[in-house]
């Protein structure tokens, strides 16, 4: 037996032998790629309390202004007489109330643009808790409209929640996509999505005639904005800032080594932070790019594409739609009118559960199956729904048909589409592309849905019920493009990521070459090294 091999046999039979971290998984049998995901508390803290008071307040102001909408047009009309002597026309209140709807989405586009900046001076943190200004300045306007006598409160309102929402939709998944190890980075992402859904479903809640959806009560529907607020500013001070923050614009080593020790709940976090550092030290030189140089940066070219086009189908993909649909095919399905606001609620809460199968199976099924799957059941339930809808005075049990296609069709939405490209956006660009990156994927979002708030009458006033058909063949080049062109990023660093899309691209990152290496090994089916050859390995290195 030679010394190598002597060396070898020692390792074996003293278990109490300490062993290199690059070796451990030997010694416990467990599988390099199988590390225990751990949540610690202060992780789910962060994600609930940022969620919370970002995400939710979004999905919240969405259905919120849907309940109390005639009352609010009462409150215009009584307001406009009692200035102008005389009530509003009906096209002038029909403008009113379409510049009250839709100018959430460009005080989104508006808060869009400042996000590259502040995160730059403010950090990730700190941009939350600063933007609850924005909330609460919005809340105290929109609560008080009525009170003062002013409609354009309630509008310059609505304005200043755009740009709250525009912030947090950008920076919260940057944070989450931060903290997060990349074995839960997916779970973890997803709970933006989820908190979307629950403030849907609570401003559908709240808005019932027996809470606050009554003539009296509707401006208490956008006070309760200050609840989530002032939860986040009371919580949120406590938590660490992004680590990777820390090490890349504040150059912190030591703060960003608490961060991770309190995120992770672990006390060893050097090959967190080396992992961070060796990062760094590739970007030494770089700086914050900007959105022009992104867009040009032959590198990320098909990352840009692939966010565009995902953001994009996300909002053009039908699901206004199919609120504007619900209570008239409910009611042709045998639901009485006092009822369907209470039936509708079912809707929200298939949302919901549908964002948290998402995070739980995310980490097992991937990106991909997610998102394909999601874009092609929704192309298949809007072509059922077409037919249905032509068809239902054919036969009494179409209708509930339509309204089984209906919550088909939000469950396949909110199962993967409905979160996951805000998590991809996260995961394709590296630190000093990733605010230039979330200000293309904000822009695309808040254009695309001010897009539908402005044609979707127009297209359903001309194809009535075949507009769903519009909405299928988005569905549909979404799920394909994505088949062809979305590489899997599951358990991925950014180096693996980047690499996956080089060989489209023709042009490589500015990566390790070790990681390259790596990357083209598992690209061309190169088994990784058994444990025999690793423990080899171990032993030729002198590391045991």
């Amino acid at each position: 037996m030679d010394s190598q091999e002597q060396s070898s046999a020692a390792v074996a039979r003293d278990p109490s032998r300490p062993a290199p971290p690059e070796c451990v998984h030997l010694r416990s049998g467990t599988p390099r790629g199988r590390r225990r995901k751990d949540w610690s508390c202060s992780l789910v803290m962060a994600s609930l309390v940022g969620a919370f008071g970002s995400s939710f307040l979004y999905g919240y102001n969405l259905s919120a202004v849907n309940a109390p909408a005639p009352y609010i047009k009462t409150f215009y009309n009584e307001s406009w007489e009692r200035r102008h002597g005389h009530r509003i026309d009906l096209d002038t209140l029909t403008l009113l109330w379409s510049v009250t709807v839709s100018i959430f989405a460009i005080g989104g586009l508006v808060g869009t643009f400042l996000v590259k900046l502040i995160v730059k001076v403010l950090g990730r943190k700190l941009t939350l808790l600063v933007n609850n200004g924005f909330a609460i300045s919005a809340t105290l306007l929109m609560a008080c409209s009525l009170h003062a006598g002013a409609f354009e409160m309630l509008i310059l309102g609505r304005f200043i929640m755009g740009v709250d929402g525009g912030i947090a939709l950008s920076v919260l998944p940057m944070y989450l996509s931060e903290i997060s190890p990349k074995e839960i980075r997916g779970s973890l992402g997803q709970v933006t999505a989820i908190f979307i859904c629950i403030g849907v479903f609570t401003g559908q809640l709240l808005g019932l005639p027996e809470l606050l959806g009554k003539e009296s009560t509707w401006p208490y529907l956008f006070g309760v904005i200050a609840v989530p607020v002032l939860v986040q500013l009371v919580s949120l001070p406590f938590l660490p800032e992004s680590p990777r923050y820390l090490i890349f614009e504040k150059h912190d080593q030591a703060g960003a080594e608490k961060a991770f020790q309190t995120f992770l709940g672990k006390e060893d976090v050097s090959r967190e932070v080396e992992e961070v550092l060796a990062e760094s030290r590739e970007q030494r030189n770089s700086r914050l790019v900007s959105v022009l140089e992104l867009l040009r940066s032959p590198s990320v070219r098909w990352q840009v594409i692939t966010v565009v086009i995902t953001m994009a189908c996300y909002q053009l993909c039908g699901l206004n739609a199919i609120w504007f649909y619900t209570n008239s095919i409910f009611g042709k399905a045998g639901i009485p009118p006092e009822k369907i606001p209470y039936i509708t609620l079912s809707t929200g809460g298939i949302e919901t559960l549908a964002a948290i199968f998402s995070g739980l199976v995310i980490e097992r099924m991937g990106r991909r199956p997610l998102l394909i799957g999601g874009f092609g059941l929704m192309t298949l339930f809007f072509g059922i729904l077409t037919i249905t809808l032509t068809l239902q005075d054919h036969a009494p049990w179409l209708p509930y048909l339509s309204v089984v296609c209906i919550l088909a069709i939000i469950a396949a939405f909110c199962s993967g589409p409905g979160g996951i490209p805000f998590i991809l956006t996260g995961e394709f660009f590296q630190q000093s592309q990733r605010p230039a990156a979330y200000t293309v994927a904000g822009t695309i979002n808040w254009l695309s849905n001010f897009a539908v708030g402005l044609l979707f009458p127009f297209i359903q006033k001309s194809l009535d019920t075949y507009c769903f058909l519009v909405f299928a063949a988005i569905c549909l080049a979404g799920a394909l493009y994505l088949y062809f062109f979305l590489p899997e990023t599951k358990n991925k660093t950014h180096a693996e990521i980047s690499q996956a899309f080089a060989k489209r691209n023709k042009a490589y990152p500015p990566e390790k070459k070790i990681d390259s290496a790596v990357t083209d090994d598992k690209t061309n089916g190169r088994p990784e090294p058994d444990s025999s050859s690793t423990l080899e390995n171990c032993v030729k290195k002198r590391i045991v």
